[in-house]
This record gives C-alpha cells, structure tokens and sequence, in this order.
C-alpha cells in the first residue's frame, strides 16, 4: 500500500470538521470525500483545505521505553546512583536495560553485561520471568552494580564493582529499555519502582493501576518520568503474592509497567487535509479518497448523527473494527484463502491487532484509532475466509437499508459510550451490524436501560455483545480471559483488569451482564468453510411471529451470501439456559449440518457430553419479547447481512429483515 493514514477525530458531527493524516511517498493528484453506505458510493463536495505539496512518506516508532530527561536530573541534585526492578520476558539478539551517558546495562548473548567508557563486566546469565532488583551506584569512588534476584528457590545476589570507574554527573537522558539511537528493537520486560539514588535521598516512582494521560511523577510531585509509546499498565508486580486479582483492593500488587519491543502509541502525523462537515450532511460512513501515481486508496471516517431524524439507530461497531484492525496473520502460521493488500501492509510493518501477541508471546491489549487501519476498506478481504468481513459487510446492510426507503439514523458505538442512555432516548429501536463483538460497560447499560424503558434491539450479527473494553480518548483497551483459550491469546487471571477503568475485562457474561441475558444466545460455533441456510422451527409460525415471514415461501431460506455462501456462517450463535438465556427467548429458526471444521465455543459445557454437543451444532435465530413492550431479534449469524440482496434486487433474507425493521419502525409509540 504506497498510502496510509488516519482521520481525526475518527468519528465527526455534521457542522464539524475531520482532519486526515496521510502517509503517501507518491505524487498525489486528488483528495475527495466520497459516502460509502450509499447504494453506489458517490462524492460529496464539502469545503476542504488540501495542502498538496506537504504529502509525504511518514514514518511510526514501535517499542516502548521510559526517560528520564536531563533538565528532569539536574533538578535532583547530585546523583549516586539508579536502583529499579525489572523481570525480563523474550527477547531476541542485543537489547537496552539501561542507558546514562557512557553508562549502559546490555543483554549480549543471553548475558547482562555492564558497559562503561573502555570497561566492560559480564554480570550474570540474563534470567527471564523472574523479578530482578538492580542497581548500579557509585561505591567509595567506585562503580558498582547489583543483582538480586527474587525467586525463593533459586536466589541470586551478586556485586559486581569497576574499580577503574566512578559515578559521574553524566550528561543526557536516563534511559529503561531504549538505547535512543535506534540501533537494536526496545526491551521487552517489565519495570517496577524506579529510584534515583542522591546525596538528599532517593527520588521514586511508583506507576498507577490506573493508565495516566500523560507521564509520571515521582512521589514528591517534583520530577517527571515519560511513558513512551504506550507500554501496559496495571500489570503484576515483584509484590503480587496470588492473593487477589483486583488491583483495586491491593493496588501495590500490580504497580509494574509491561514495555514491548513492537507497542506503538498515537500518530501524530501532521494534518494533509481538513475538511468540513457541512451542518446539512447526512450521518453514514465516509472515506477521504486519495489518488497517487501507483493506485487510489480510501481513509474511512464516521458522521454520527447528533438529534433523532428516523425511528431506527444503526450503531456503528467501531469497537470490533478497532480490535481486528491490522490483525497479523503471517501466511506461515494461517492459511491464507484470499491476500488482501491491508493484511500484507500489517505483515509487512509488523503492526498488531488486539487479536495478536506482542514478540514476547505476551496479548497485545491497547491501541489507539490514531493509527493506519489498513483492513479497514470498503473492498477488504479476511483472508482465513476469503470473503468481506467487518466494515464491507455492514455496508452491505446499510446499502440495502437505502435501496429499500428504510430510514435509519447512524452513530458509532464510541459515540453511545461517550453519549450514555440519552442518545437513544428519540429511537424506537437500535439496529447491530454484523459482528458488534466488543462493547463497554457503558455501551451495554445504555443499551438495558433503552430497552427497559420500552426500546427494541435488532441485533443482525453473531458473537455480539461478548468482549468487555474500556476507552480513553482515542484509545481502546481490552483484557482477554483464560476461557477464550484456542481462539486468540488469552490473559492471565490476575491481569483481567482493564487498566483505564481497573474493572474486570473478559467476558461481561462472568459479570453476569452480555450475551446470553441481553439477547438470548451466544456464540456456539466458528469456522471459514461453507456457510448454511436456515429453517423455520413450528414456534414462526405462531401469530406472535409469523409477521417476521409474511413473504417468504420457503421453510428454509438463506442459502446464498458474500460471507461463506450463505446466512449462517463464520461465527453463529445459540441459546443456552444455563449460562443466561431466558425463559421467554423463542427460537424461530435453526442453522444445522455445519461442516466438521465448524469448532465448538471452548467455553460451554454439556452435560450429556459428546452426543449432546453434536445436536447443538447450531445457530438459532429468535426472538424475546420484553415487559415494557419493545422486542429483541437475534439473526445469530456474522453472515446474516452479507446474505441480504445486491441492490435493486430481493431474496428471503431481505423481506425477514425488512419486515422486521418496517415493525420495529412503528412499533413504539
């Protein structure tokens, strides 16, 4: 991909502006807006401010590290020496622990080696995974550095001094992790209680539970410490004894930091184009267009909708669409059904989705939206199923809502999150896309309270409403657990908690919120192979729900589709009374006879074992109606919207969709 870039803010207003910052070693010949959710993209011609001539090739740092500046050293005094505890992960060839000056503390050869002037002491064998506490000081005139290790049944202590050497008011910056010239990738490890040792004292830092905005001041308030791109807090520490998993209650336990060779923080790429967002625009999703020399490329931004112009909301799944973007999926550890250019871009400049692990085999669990989202396209292509995934396939939905005079209002899930209850107040019912997987604490109370209060749910995905994150301007969070072993990284127990809220992360079904009590199932089955028609259960065609049908000939319908070929597909959902699903969750039609590579959700147990788990192969498609008078559908299926016909055409599973959204449309007074 020769362009690359980002919009800020990600997701704008009507009467606001949207600035792209764009990445492109080409000449560039046009930048224009287009709407992409009409029935056929078209330009619109908003007032922009191009800057042509400033476009150039851009480039991103990765790997996180700590400084200390100098300006920051100098008000501390007269220096003696450094004291920090650090527990070393993987870390392939020469790497930085420390760095003053002509000071350096080096992993050379699966060995610490100190290294100062012409002087050169190996130190010990460079431990991984164990608790270290280091300090190199000036001793009587000397230079000395110690080791103590922390594991009980293998201690270490050592000393080690340079006689030839003395501490020195050395000019420059302290760095942990950096070298600062680049020469070799940061240091993936952990830090944890940073001293400066002075004639007046020590000056120490302790690092918060809780994700700063900024850098870190010591103790006293006096000096700052900087955070460099975007390491993991509210991580265990030397202190974490298994006595708890709640950094809440015991916030000494997890005052580490976790750095890794391949974290990457917020662009901040100079602004090649603002454009304004005329007050007249209409909510959708948009795109800058840009043209070079070697191809043309779309930006893809979001207009949410401000006041309630139609009885339907589509909420934008930006949370799912952050999680997957730039997900790594080297062709020598997946196969690969199709190659798509976003994913290659991804390989090819190492970025990670917080569907990867970072180099140290640790899960990648922070990124922010100010960053090139390669796969986020209009015409991308999921390699492990060859077939739109995400973004093309909600489109596809809102091009038919279009195509079909179904008026729907636009907002992006980080906007219900910032918004609360009150935006959905006007609605009488909120439509899902394809695949709403990640939603925050916010988002699904939001969500219970509008349907409480007599508001209906389309839901016309699959695995939706599962993953807990949490958000901080422009950044997303999000802590796996154990359970979802086998499909992504997963987490340890004691690092469930979200460091910008330090609530728990994982499932919101383990908080007794999600899925299966929101909307009646969850996810049951996952595979990349052909997808399935659904049929008709006798319960559709009770008068309670035979509406939903009216139109549809055949028992089974479904059997087409850009996602696997069909409507149930890629990742589908049944119910399940023991883990949520309510009495009065009615299934109106079934998905069987997936292929064998379909695997089971590794997180459901059956108690009639094998046999059991073989007749719930499925996905259910149902419907609840709710107290207050509004409904919950579930479609089930991540491949339900691709099943929807192309434009200016009609199949089964467009009348089920616009019967329901026509009734959703009139049915709250």
């Amino acid at each position: 991909m020769t362009i690359a870039g980002y919009t800020t803010p990600w997701s704008t207003a009507p009467g606001q502006s949207v600035s792209l910052h764009l990445s492109c070693g080409d000449s560039v010949r046009a930048v224009n807006v287009q709407r992409l959710d009409s029935p056929a993209p078209r330009s619109v011609n908003w007032p922009m401010q191009v800057d042509i001539a400033s476009i150039a090739h851009r480039d991103f740092e990765q790997g996180s590290f700590l400084r200390l500046p100098a300006d920051e050293i100098r008000k501390a005094g007269r220096i003696k020496g450094i004291s920090f505890e650090l527990l070393l992960t993987q870390n392939e060839g020469p790497r930085t622990i420390l760095k003053h000056g002509p000071l350096g503390l080096f992993l050379k050869n699966g060995k610490a080696v100190l290294e100062i002037d012409a002087a050169s002491r190996e130190i010990l064998p460079a431990k991984r995974d164990t608790w270290l506490t280091v300090t190199v000081e000036d001793d009587d005139g000397c230079l000395a550095v110690e080791v103590k290790g922390h594991d009980a049944l293998d201690p270490i202590q050592i000393r080690e001094r340079i006689g030839v050497v003395a501490w020195r008011d050395w000019p420059g910056d302290i760095l942990f992790g950096s070298d600062g010239e680049d020469k070799c990738p940061t240091l993936n490890a952990r830090f944890a209680a940073i001293k400066l040792l002075t004639e007046d004292g020590e000056v120490n830092w302790t690092f918060p539970t809780l994700l700063p905005r900024g850098n870190i001041l010591d103790k006293n308030q006096t000096l700052m410490l900087e955070v460099l791109n975007n390491p993991t807090f509210c991580v265990t520490s030397l202190r974490w004894d298994g006595g708890g998993f709640d950094p809440r209650i015991a916030p000494t336990h997890y005052d580490a930091i976790h750095c890794h060779d391949d974290d990457m923080g917020p662009l901040d790429w100079p602004a090649s184009v603002i454009a304004q967002v005329p007050a007249a625009a209409e909510p959708g999703v948009y795109a800058f267009e840009v043209t070079c020399d070697s191809g043309t490329e779309e930006i893809v931004f979001f207009v949410s909708t401000r006041e309630a112009r139609a009885p339907l909301l589509f909420v934008i799944p930006t949370a799912t669409y952050l999680a997957y973007a730039d997900e790594f999926l080297p062709p020598h550890l997946y196969e690969w059904l199709c190659e798509d250019r976003g994913q290659c871009f991804a390989v090819d400049n190492n970025l990670r989705s917080l569907y990867d692990y970072h180099s140290d085999h640790s899960g990648v669990s922070l990124c922010s939206y100010r960053k090139p989202k390669a796969t986020l396209r209009a015409d991308y292509r999921y390699p492990l199923c060859g077939c739109p995934h995400n973004l093309p396939v909600d489109l596809h939905f809102l091009r038919f809502c279009h195509d079909n005079d179904i008026a729907v209002d636009i907002m992006t899930d980080h906007d219900l999150h910032e918004r609360g209850p009150q935006s959905l107040k006007h609605y009488k019912a909120v439509v899902t896309g394809s695949h709403p997987e990640y939603v925050s604490m916010e988002m699904e109370g939001a969500l219970r309270e509008f349907l409480s209060s007599g508001g209906s749910l389309a839901y016309l995905g699959g695995n939706g409403f599962a993953g807990t994150v949490a958000f901080q301007d422009d950044l997303m969070e999000l802590r796996r657990s154990p359970l979802e072993a086998g499909r992504t990284w997963d987490g340890p127990v004691s690092e469930q908690a979200l460091s910008i809220t330090n609530e728990p992360g994982g499932y919101l079904r383990n908080r007794g919120r999600g899925e299966f009590s929101l909307v009646g199932g969850a996810i049951s089955l996952m595979g990349f192979s052909g997808a399935r028609p659904f049929s008709r259960t006798p319960a559709s065609h009770a008068p309670e729900h035979a509406w939903l049908f009216e139109g549809v000939a055949s028992e089974t319908f479904g059997d087409s589709g850009m996602v696997l070929g069909g409507a149930a597909g890629y990742e589908v959902d049944a119910t399940d009374p023991h883990l949520g699903t309510s009495p009065d969750v009615v299934v109106v039609a079934r998905a069987t006879g997936f292929p064998d590579d379909f695997f089971h959700d590794p997180t459901r147990w059956y108690q009639g074992g094998e046999d059991e788990q073989n007749s719930r192969r499925c996905a259910e498609m149902t419907i609840r109606h709710l107290a207050a008078g509004g409904l919950i559908f579930s479609a089930s299926s991540v491949a339900w919207c691709g099943a929807l016909p192309e434009t200016g055409e009609m199949n089964d599973v467009g009348v089920i969709t616009r019967n329901l959204l026509d009734r959703l449309s009139m049915d709250r007074s």
